[in-house]
């Protein structure tokens, strides 16, 4: 018995990601049509975001709930992208995109122009939210920030970057955003094999980063990143700066929620304030704690259901979906605190005490 405890706790993990590589990769584009596919594709981008808060969150006790700032980096560097490219494509090289005709002065700002490189892009999605991270993640920890002021600060950082957003207009698209992409790195995306192939992409890009969180769970920075969230003085005590493991958790988890945001743009055709403002990112804590924010699939799985359930419910129930979904978001963590990737060990752990008694 403790052996097959001790295969299950080293090899069912992998098990696991090796499942829903199977069911993205697989089973999913063989089964649904290209409209759910695509929406598929929107759920597994804040899946990727999610993987990340239960690095921070999960693991490291970081309630962030301004992860939507990252997220919109992202989005926002890849949404640039292909605007530029979508302008070329009809005007030449030194084209601009519509709305900066529409509601300025027919001029581009200069930190657009960078933009216009696809490798440029890509190392901006990494690069932007690794240094806004560190920058703030250094400032917050240093000083010992944590608890609900954390949470209140991160929260406050998404709404004013939702705000910053919606008031430069002329710059980023204001309320409406960046939308109308056509290309997306030289590839049509009206052609149905293109949109799949993105969706494979952000489908390989969640595997790759389960395999990241899981290989982080198994070593030395993942038990000290665990000792910090449950004892943050007694690591103090042993030498480490508590600080500097949570900071790098952080970063992490700010990039993998750029990335999720950078691949939510050409999958879904827009990119807004609406995507990256506090509700956004209450969402995305509230799919992680749904499917369990300890555990390594749970943040993942609960972002997939999160997203199915908002666009099931808003489908049959347009102005009611939100009290549905807020009602099942109460009775999980009423019942399963833990989510519901950790129900199952709940129930049999209830009966097991029961037969005891």
């Amino acid at each position: 018995m403790s052996s097959l405890r001790r295969w299950s706790r080293t090899w069912g993990p992998l098990l696991g990601i090796a499942l829903v590589a199977i069911a993205l990769l697989v089973v999913a584009p063989a089964v649904l049509s290209p409209f759910r596919l695509n929406n598929l594709g929107k759920y597994v981008c804040w899946a990727i975001a999610g993987v990340g808060i239960g690095l921070a969150w999960g693991r490291g006790g970081m309630l962030v709930m301004g992860q939507g700032v990252f997220f919109g980096l992202g989005g926002y560097a890849m949404a640039m992208h292909l605007k530029l490219e979508a302008a070329m494509a009809t005007g030449g090289p030194a084209a601009i995109p519509d709305f900066m005709v529409l509601y300025g002065d027919a001029t581009m700002p200069g930190w657009w122009e960078p933009f216009r490189s696809g490798t440029f892009t890509v190392f901006a999605i990494v690069a932007l939210p690794a240094v806004v991270a560190t920058v703030l993640g250094y400032a917050i920890f240093k000083r010992r920030v944590k608890g609900a002021y954390f949470a209140i600060l991160s929260q406050a950082l998404a709404v004013a970057f939702a705000t910053l957003l919606i008031a430069t207009i002329k710059q980023t698209g204001g309320f409406n955003g960046l939308n109308q992409f056509t290309q997306f790195f030289g590839y049509n995306l009206y052609d149905p094999v293109n949109k799949q192939m993105i969706y494979s992409i952000a489908a390989v890009v969640l595997v790759v980063c389960l395999l990241v969180v899981w290989q982080l769970y198994r070593s030395r920075f993942g038990e000290l990143l665990v000792a910090t969230r449950d004892a943050e003085e007694r690591v103090r005590f042993l030498g480490h700066d508590p600080a500097n493991v949570k900071l790098v958790a952080f970063v992490l988890a700010a990039v993998m929620a750029s990335i999720g945001g950078a691949l939510f743009a050409p999958i879904t055709g827009i990119i807004s304030p609406s995507d990256v403002d506090a509700t956004a990112s209450i969402l995305l804590i509230a799919g992680v704690a749904l499917g369990g924010r300890a555990l390594l699939l749970g943040p993942a799985l609960g972002a997939i259901a999160v997203g199915y359930g908002r666009t099931t419910l808003s489908e049959s129930f347009p102005d009611q979906w939100t009290y549905f979904l807020g009602l099942l978001f109460v009775v999980v963590i009423l019942f399963f605190p833990s989510g519901l990737g950790s129900a199952w060990s709940q129930i049999t752990s209830r009966l097991r005490r029961e037969g005891a008694a």
